[in-house]
């Protein structure tokens, strides 16, 4: 998700700011639901939203997405591709180009 720099760059900023205590878990993934609520609400009321603003929301996403992934020592990479690959079998090229169709709702 993010590469080795900015990933030492985060464990830096936590473990200089002893704040992995209050890393767990259940903390973290609220922090990416609230975060990715303030994303959204860029676009509340415009798909046109400012960049910067953006970026800083998608920023927070992605950093707690990271910090939890380390905490549950999960590799980033792998669960993206393991996760692709079931997408693929769920959604076939040839049924599903062009459609935003339910994988269930897709015809036989």
């Amino acid at each position: 998700m993010i590469d080795r720099a900015a990933h030492e760059a985060l464990r830096d900023l936590v473990a200089e700011r002893d704040w992995a205590q209050f890393h767990t878990p259940g903390n973290l993934a609220k922090s990416i639901a609230i975060e990715a609520g303030e994303l959204l609400e860029c676009f509340q009321w415009d798909d046109a939203a400012a960049t910067d603003r953006v970026a800083d929301e998608l920023a927070d996403v992605i950093t707690y997405c990271q910090l939890l992934a380390d905490r549950l020592s999960l590799d980033v990479d792998q669960i993206v591709l393991d996760k692709l690959a079931k997408t693929r079998s769920k959604y076939p090229a040839d049924k599903v180009r062009g459609r935003s169709t339910r994988y269930d709702q897709l015809p036989d």
